[in-house]
């Protein structure tokens, strides 16, 4: 069922590759659905905060974005968006992510995200390489796949 070298635990592009078929595509619309989630979480703070929060909106949007993140990756190894788009995260060994592993990920993709040309070489291996992994995924060797019916 798993065969890799470099992955043993993880399903193998070549042989199971239903796991990984639109997972890039997938990954994208989860994130423009985390984005609005994201959103609608900060504007009641905003709100709360009788708009003095609009001065720190940035920084806002990056606590918030960071802690939803961690925390529901967390749970069950994907965000609200992708658990709608129906993928997940898997380790090297296969398994979900513990709170280590997704504040690892979280940390990586907001490094990618504050430096434009680190996205685009993301964004480019997710498309380009055989798992669509991301900067992120190929350092700390995770992989984002369909989850099982």
């Amino acid at each position: 069922m798993y065969a890799s070298d470099t992955y043993p635990n993880l399903p193998d592009p070549m042989v199971q590759p239903e796991f990984y078929y639109s997972v890039t595509i997938k990954r994208g619309l989860a994130w423009v659905i985390d984005a609005v989630l994201i959103l609608a979480l900060v504007v009641p703070i905003v709100v709360m905060t009788l708009f003095v929060a609009l001065w720190f909106l940035p920084l806002l949007f990056f606590v918030v974005g960071f802690i939803y993140r961690v925390s529901t990756i967390t749970g069950r190894s994907a965000t609200w968006g992708m658990r709608i788009m129906s993928i997940e995260f898997r380790d090297s060994r296969g398994e979900h992510f513990d709170f280590s592993q997704a504040f690892m990920h979280t940390l990586g993709y907001t490094v990618s995200m504050s430096v434009f040309p680190l996205q685009l070489i993301s964004i480019a291996m997710m498309f380009l390489t055989e798992r669509g992994q991301g900067l992120t995924d190929m350092l700390l060797g995770t992989v984002a796949i369909n989850r099982r019916a």
